[in-house]
């Protein structure tokens, strides 16, 4: 079958990284279905595509006088620390810690990165990681997502690792990798200290575009080193756990972002159970954490589920 070539010679050089077809399943996914309601993906319905219904929350929260106060809230980004016990970890890397961050949306409201960028000077980490969706559309330009990620990547200290949302497309990602954030497109890199190795893989987008490939990813890690999984959305959870990964960081879910008080989400836009779409979690002995993400989507609100960057410490068990 003939495809369209790749013109972006910077796409080229991806394509050589990665392989034609996944390239190809990107970016022809998104020239086809990144609007579509119904349909593809893991999800048959996609509230973040139907954007007739964003104006219609926006307007229903204006007349209810709460549309303001949810504007703050969302800009309310709090730091939260959780411990990840390995028992294999290496001790040299006992209190590594990683800043992790997901679900930007950066172009929705210019004070979310102003905010952001503010919390990430005050707190200390050894590695920073995004698990996806830096824009906030799921089509159409991605420049001042990009430009606003600039800014935020200016003031993260060290090596920054990232994935793709299902907000993103794969076009962005030679301008993401030029800022010197490392995208992982289903594959792993070794950090290493006085000998000892940890590894963090990464996978393109499990929700929508179903561009994940675990087993691509797993395949440079020996089975007996620390393992820790970036995946956009915690729909692969049970993959990862059997394929051996010791943690799991995600996002994709922000918590439900608009809560009953208690926190309690009136959706989870996730084809996972609820335990799986907000904090803390294990299964079968992997450590998982799902990040309520530090913007907003679909309207710039939050209700009882404020915006967070957590700081993981890992810990040897």
């Amino acid at each position: 079958m003939t495809r369209e070539p790749t013109e972006n010679p910077l796409l080229r050089l991806l394509e050589k990284r990665l392989s034609s077809a996944h390239l190809n399943q990107r970016l022809g996914i998104e020239r086809e279905h990144e609007q579509q309601v119904f349909g593809q993906g893991r999800g048959f319905f996609h509230i973040e595509n139907w954007y007739s219904i964003h104006s219609v929350i926006r307007n229903v929260l204006r007349l209810t006088f709460l549309h303001g106060r949810g504007r703050q809230n969302a800009l309310d980004l709090q730091v939260v620390r959780n411990n990840i016990v390995l028992p294999e970890l290496p001790k040299v890397f006992d209190g590594f810690t990683i800043a992790h961050i997901s679900d930007l949306h950066l172009d929705i409201n210019p004070d979310i990165p102003r905010v952001l960028k503010q919390t990430l000077m005050q707190v200390d980490y050894d590695l920073c990681v995004i698990t996806g969706d830096f824009r906030a559309r799921t089509f159409g330009p991605y420049e001042a997502a990009l430009e606003a990620m600039r800014g935020v990547r200016s003031v993260i200290k060290g090596d920054v690792l990232g994935i793709l949302g299902n907000h993103d497309s794969i076009e962005m990602t030679p301008a993401l990798e030029g800022m010197g954030i490392r995208m992982l497109m289903n594959e792993s890199v070794a950090l290493e200290r006085d000998g000892q190795r940890i590894h963090i893989a990464g996978i393109d987008d499990p929700h929508y575009y179903r561009a994940d490939n675990i087993e691509k990813a797993a395949d440079a890690i020996p089975p007996d080193e620390v393992s820790i999984l970036l995946s956009h959305s915690p729909e692969t959870y049970k993959h990862a756990a059997h394929a051996g990964f010791d943690a799991f960081l995600c996002g994709h879910t922000h918590g439900g972002q608009i809560c009953l008080p208690g926190g309690v989400a009136l959706m989870k836009n996730a084809r996972c159970p609820r335990k799986y779409c907000n904090g803390a979690w294990d299964y079968h002995g992997m450590q998982g954490y799902t990040s309520k993400g530090s913007g907003v989507s679909v309207v710039d609100v939050r209700f009882n589920c404020p915006p967070e960057l957590v700081l993981h410490s890992l810990r040897c068990g």
